[in-house]
């Protein structure tokens, strides 16, 4: 199982840093990829194309990305809104105020850690090793 994080800009790497800290925590593989859904339509296609299990899009200001990837799978994206201007709030409600039909998970501005975790519950599902190993983190958060 892998996913895939996309930044929309190379200055959103400290969110992606987040990200990928939780994703090498559990084991899980990933890749990252810098793609603009404005600046580089054609590569965000072929990103959400290609054989992941999860994305997670980490975008800004109008946050495109996330619902451009979501309009070229079916397989789940969580979105990552950064505080760019407005201090996160457009990227979140352009994120969190898709129109039905095309779902992106939202989590809260600047927040990849709980983006990577979500990945790996959604992940966990079907991965008994990566349930048990996502069991022991929350045990550890209750002590």
């Amino acid at each position: 199982m892998k996913v895939l994080v996309v930044m929309g800009s190379r200055s959103d790497s400290h969110i992606a840093e987040k990200v990928t800290g939780v994703l090498d925590e559990f084991g899980v593989d990933y890749d990252v990829e810098v793609a603009s859904a404005h600046r580089n339509p054609k590569k965000v296609e072929e990103l959400a194309k290609k054989d992941y299990d999860v994305f997670i899009a980490i975008a800004g200001l109008s946050a495109a990305l996330p619902g451009v990837i979501a309009a070229h799978t079916v397989k789940p994206v969580i979105g990552v809104p950064v505080s760019a201007k407005l201090n996160g709030l457009d990227a979140l409600l352009s994120i969190a105020q898709l129109p039905p039909g095309v779902p992106v998970a939202t989590v809260g501005i600047d927040n990849g850690k709980n983006a990577a975790l979500l990945a790996v519950e959604i992940l966990a599902v079907k991965d008994g090793k990566l349930r048990e190993k996502l069991e022991e983190y929350r045990e550890r958060m209750r002590a």
